[in-house]
């Protein structure tokens, strides 16, 4: 990794799990971490267990990632206190258990977990420079439209919900990496962690909460540090990781023709 200190990481979903166990690695190598995340008092908690395990205390904002005026104003926020942004991590994510639908009209998984981001980076992106994005190896069971980024909503399944979100990412990431050439883009996959994620969702933790197969959050939060601190000659821009390393995946999540008219219908969505 790159001896890297007091550059900005801006961490979205930083106030538990993965967001704030990589919160504490980077803060921890020297970077200046600012914490996002949706509950003031989890975020305070938050931002205190980095000043506690790193000796500084962290700038953190509240946004809401179900309402998309929450995203352009915590852009607003961050452009006016930050001249640039060595690394986005888009780690914010949900899996919603009952079909909903936010103000701005968009299912919720969809919103929450690629419309959210997207808007921020596109925001923002001026003055990033790499991003990483939080996906998952539920976006193979992802079956994403973007004539329809709703048609979850006509027979609502939340892991299949859930992994079309996860396949936007992992698009989304590959496709950034070709709009934006001066800025680094990668998604990964953190694995199953013991987080609030799973511990909050019965659905997607069942036979699995008490078992071998869920990692630390230290653990999962290893790939989004590594992308976030690797020297880029190390990387493949627009690739998709797991366990720090590229992993190759299935046409749905890497078709480039997909990824555009998921591009367009992202920029209509926010518009």
């Amino acid at each position: 990794m790159e001896e890297v200190t007091g550059r900005v990481v801006v961490i979205t979903g930083a106030s538990s799990g993965i967001g704030l166990s990589a919160a504490v690695a980077l803060a921890g190598r020297g970077d200046q971490v600012v914490l996002v995340g949706r509950d003031p008092a989890r975020l305070a908690a938050a931002a205190a267990e980095v000043r506690d395990a790193t000796g500084t205390l962290p700038a953190s904002f509240r946004a809401d990632f179900a309402a998309l005026d929450d995203v352009r104003e915590l852009a607003g926020q961050l452009r006016s206190a930050y001249d640039r942004i060595d690394v986005l991590a888009n780690n914010a994510g949900a899996i919603v258990l009952h079909p909903a639908t936010t103000v701005d009209g968009h299912e919720l998984t969809i919103q929450a977990n690629h419309l959210a981001g997207f808007l921020l980076t596109v925001l923002l992106h001026d003055r990033i420079g790499r991003m990483v994005v939080t996906a998952s190896g539920a976006h193979r069971w992802g079956n994403l439209d973007p004539h329809d980024l709703n048609r979850p909503l006509e027979r609502y399944i939340p892991f299949r919900a859930y992994g079309t979100s996860k396949q936007a990412n992992i698009l989304f990431a590959g496709e950034a990496a070709r709009q934006w050439p001066g800025m680094l883009a990668f998604s990964f996959h953190p694995g199953a962690v013991r987080t609030r994620f799973y511990n909050d969702n019965r659905l997607v933790a069942w036979g699995m909460k008490h078992g071998p197969l869920l990692r630390s959050p230290e653990k999962g939060a290893e790939t989004l540090v590594f992308l976030a601190t690797a020297d880029p000659a190390r990387l493949v821009n627009g690739a998709y990781y797991v366990d720090k390393k590229p992993r190759r995946v299935g046409r749905k999540a890497t078709d480039p023709a997909l990824a555009g008219a998921l591009w367009k219908a992202s920029e209509q969505a926010i518009s």
